[in-house]
């Protein structure tokens, strides 16, 4: 009997910041927000461990057209609900002005525990990621995708580095979320599992020891979903533009169907120790698009408008079959614009180019994240 094609349903987290919409200072959600976001929204609206975050959680969609409709609509409900506190969400990694330490984080359970399990680094994590579930059912499924699937993570990072500053200081880095985020246990790449039963075997090595409640707490960048049948990539960095948040989840959702499609063929992506996936990742974080990443087949860095164009014909029958040709088309023109991390470091040079200080240049690039949230809706 032919193995059934799984759905590769669609779910979409976002984490966004909340600034002064004049000034494009740091605030905190009032209670009033919340309330008006929630009753409009339901549950695809939470606070984050932040004050200052909040978060959207898409409804499942069929396909990424479906999804694309489902993101723009929580947007522009946060943006409207916003405007009427003086504020503007803006969807980005890491705020370039923001000091992480008068920040408060919410007054909830689940965040007070989590406040005093990691102690003071809880307190850094002022950033804000971008998380994709897509649909599979079958366990053993979910397992062989994500051994494979890790090939594309740094791709997935470098496409979405949206994160050069901090503390009004260049990184030099262009995911400077990756590494505050790399303080917390259990993240970074996941580890090669043999099957569904070694994955609960090690969870539950956890978990029966009360070290973790449920798998939950594992923030690898590519995990089986706790809660949900899904494989659910986590590793990119917040977008700051609607279309590019889609034309990544296309790519998660198309690769993954090509490889499901190798396995019905007997072929699979040839996959490597995590020390080589790690460069890559490390590549990702430091450069972004910038300077490629590895190949390690044919042993060269390969530059990444190669990379966009050969991802492209790999899954161009998945990107047919799933209907996502468009999205999935949008690689050439993020690849072609540059990543957010690098708008940023051009828009805060050509500030202090026409003698604006620092801070205003800092403020400049919120203004302009502010209008980037706004597009496509």
């Amino acid at each position: 009997m032919a193995e059934q094609e799984p759905s590769f349903t669609l779910g979409i987290e976002e984490e966004y910041l909340l600034v002064d919409a004049e000034t494009g200072a740091l605030r905190e959600a009032p209670d009033a927000l919340m309330a008006a976001c929630k009753a409009e929204l339901a549950d695809q609206v939470s606070p984050e461990f932040l004050r200052c975050q909040i978060e959207i959680g898409s409804p499942v969609a069929a396909n990424v057209t479906e999804a694309r409709a489902q993101l723009a609509r929580l947007r522009e409900s946060i943006a409207r609900h916003s405007a009427d506190f003086g504020l503007a969400p803006i969807s980005v990694a890491c705020h370039p002005l923001a000091d992480w330490r008068r920040q408060d984080h919410t007054d909830k359970d689940r965040y007070n525990k989590l406040s005093q399990e990691m102690g003071g680094l809880s307190r850094r994590m002022l950033i804000c990621g971008m998380h994709v579930h897509v649909g599979i059912a079958q366990k053993a499924q979910r397992i062989d995708l994500m051994n494979q699937f890790s090939w594309f993570l740094p791709h997935l990072l470098a496409l979405s580095a949206s994160s050069p500053f901090w503390l009004g200081e260049d990184t030099a880095l262009a995911s400077y979320r990756t590494t505050v985020f790399a303080g917390y246990p259990r993240t970074g790449l996941p580890p090669r599992m043999g099957s569904w039963d070694e994955y609960e075997r090690s969870v539950g090595a956890l978990t029966e020891t009360g070290i973790i409640d449920d798998a939950s707490k594992i923030w690898w960048d590519l995990r089986p979903s706790a809660r949900f049948p899904t494989l659910e990539t986590r590793i990119c960095d917040a977008c700051p533009r609607l279309d590019n948040t889609v034309t990544l989840v296309a790519l998660i959702q198309a690769t993954l169907r090509m490889l499901w499609r190798l396995s019905r063929q007997n072929l699979r992506w040839r996959q490597y120790d995590n020390f080589l996936l790690g460069e890559n990742r490390w590549r990702a974080t430091r450069y972004g698009i910038t300077q490629g990443l590895i190949d390690f087949g044919s042993g060269r860095v390969i530059p990444f408008d190669q990379i966009a164009e050969d991802w492209l014909a790999i899954i161009a029958e998945d990107a047919d079959a799933l209907d996502s040709q468009p999205a999935v088309a949008g690689l050439r023109d993020m690849v072609a614009r540059g990543s957010a991390a690098e708008r940023q470091r051009a828009l805060f040079a050509a500030a202090i180019a026409a003698g604006a200080t620092p801070e205003e240049a800092f403020r400049s690039i919120v203004m302009w994240l502010i209008q980037e949230f706004r597009q496509g809706f």
